[in-house]
């Protein structure tokens, strides 16, 4: 219930920061961001699946934890990776 390899690639090829970039802050964001889409849409189907229930928290809160991470570190990065993913970003 992950992403395959292919996904995974296209998003690091998308959102990294420079040509041998795989794990900064702002691929890691963009990937358990699909990976939240991916299990929301799990999630409809399957109200009662508790064990998915609980990896979907742990994925959202961990996101949470990166872009706190992001926004303190590269502001800019910060405000690029909402803008490209869409996501809603509470002010302080």
């Amino acid at each position: 219930m992950s992403l395959t390899k292919a996904q995974k690639d296209r998003i690091i090829k998308k959102y990294r920061t420079h040509r041998t970039d795989t794990g900064s802050s702002e691929v890691q964001i963009a990937i358990l961001t699909s990976e939240i889409k991916q299990l929301t849409g799990h999630m409809k189907k399957h109200k009662h699946d508790y064990s998915s229930r609980v990896g979907l928290i742990r994925k959202v809160q961990e996101r949470k934890r990166l872009m706190k991470y992001l926004e303190r570190d590269n502001e800019t990065g910060f405000k690029k990776i909402v803008k490209a993913l869409k996501l809603k970003v509470t002010a302080k």
